[in-house]
């Protein structure tokens, strides 16, 4: 098979769809029933993934920066289906996927991955010009997919549901987890301990971007309402980048911050956050909204017994493994944290349990399900 795969989505810092495509970007390069890779990044041919961080950070500081952003999106857009257009009209017997929704125009079959519908259900939480992005260009692409790709059965049921895809198009194929993460003796986080001021072992730990669709207003609610002597044991650490519509969350954590019990650490490095994950006494992901949630998945590899939701594709995922609660309840959410901090005969059997479920979701079974996918639409090599 010679397939064109879109790599615009490999921007630094990685997100959970830049990792997605990373990871299938290299594991297709190897991949016995690939004859020919291209990667397409921004408006140009890229020779490898590491080509695809450089070559979008300027496209994504001008979309981050231009004035009147959705204009700037669609005159982006525009400019890159035309140059995309011509770089691949002597492509013959290739199928293009691109990972991160919209595709580009293109004669011959295609694929696209649609990793969740959150700008249509909670358009409130994303940058408008995405928002308005998304309902002009998605529709448009589900009509013209050959097959559209989805993290989890959740989302898959969605876009039939809300968007009228026909299951026939839908093919579900899980996200991996990256074998950094893993159990690891405290000796060896002794060093990245020291580097962020943690204490192996100790502290509730969160990793999502500070925005309203994480839901961290009601875990830091629900947190604050423990015991102190719990809080002073167990401190919240929260890692991820600074999101938008952040005001009532700042407010919320302050008094804690103050306090001692909460700190946010920011973005970590890739060589980092396996460790941090597996210095925790605990994992929370309480979010209100997932297309498949790979924190969750990334707490279960490194042995670490997790709090989620029971909304969305969470469930899906924790395969009833973790404490999965109402999320909008702070409530449930103060008692299920008090369970997943001091119940020791629960906690090392949702770690034992989650080790075993994670090690069934490597990378590798994502490249071959999708490759899998690419043989349905392919036409046989000339």
């Amino acid at each position: 098979m010679r397939v064109i795969f879109n790599v615009d989505a490999i921007s630094a810092p990685l997100t959970g769809i830049g990792r997605y495509a990373l990871e299938l970007a290299q594991g297709l390069a190897s991949h016995e029933a690939i004859e020919e890779l291209r990667l397409y990044s921004a408006v140009r041919w890229v020779d490898d993934p590491a080509d695809a961080l450089s070559s979008n950070r300027l496209f994504a500081s001008l979309r981050k920066n231009l004035p009147f952003k959705t204009s700037a999106l669609e005159l982006y857009s525009t400019l890159r289906n035309v140059l995309f257009r011509a770089h691949t009209r002597k492509f013959q017997q290739f199928l293009l996927h691109t990972p991160n929704y919209i595709l580009m125009p293109f004669d011959g079959p295609s694929v696209t991955t649609v990793h969740d519908l959150s700008a249509f259900n909670f358009p409130e939480t994303h940058p408008p010009e995405r928002v308005r992005f998304l309902e002009r260009h998605l529709p448009k692409t589900l009509d013209r997919a050959d097959r559209v790709i989805t993290d989890s059965q959740f989302i898959a049921d969605e876009l039939h549901d809300k968007l009228g895809v026909s299951r026939e198009k839908l093919r579900v194929v899980a996200l991996g987890v990256d074998a950094s993460y893993h159990p690891r003796k405290p000796e060896l986080l002794a060093d990245a301990m020291a580097r962020h001021g943690l204490v192996a072992g100790s502290y509730l730990l969160v990793v999502a971007t500070q925005e309203p669709r994480k839901n961290l207003i009601r875990l830091a609610n629900a947190y604050a309402a423990l015991p102190e002597t719990l809080r002073r044991r167990h401190p919240l650490i929260i890692v991820g980048a600074r999101g938008w519509l952040s005001a009532d969350l700042e407010r919320v954590l302050a008094p804690l911050e103050a306090a001692g019990s909460s700190r946010r650490l920011g973005y970590v490095t890739e060589a980092d956050l396996p460790l941090i994950y597996a210095g925790a006494r605990a994992f929370a992901f309480p979010s209100l909204y997932e297309g498949f949630g790979l924190p969750v998945l990334e707490a279960m590899a490194s042995g670490v017994p997790l709090l989620t939701s029971n909304v969305s594709s969470l469930p899906e995922i924790c395969a009833g493994i973790s404490l999965c609660v109402d999320p909008r309840d702070e409530a449930k959410l103060g008692e299920g944290l008090i369970q997943l901090l001091e119940d020791e005969d629960w906690r090392a059997r949702s770690a034992s349990t989650g080790l075993q479920h994670a090690a069934d979701f490597p990378w590798s079974r994502c490249v071959d399900e999708t490759v899998a996918v690419y043989r349905e639409i392919s036409s046989p090599a000339r």
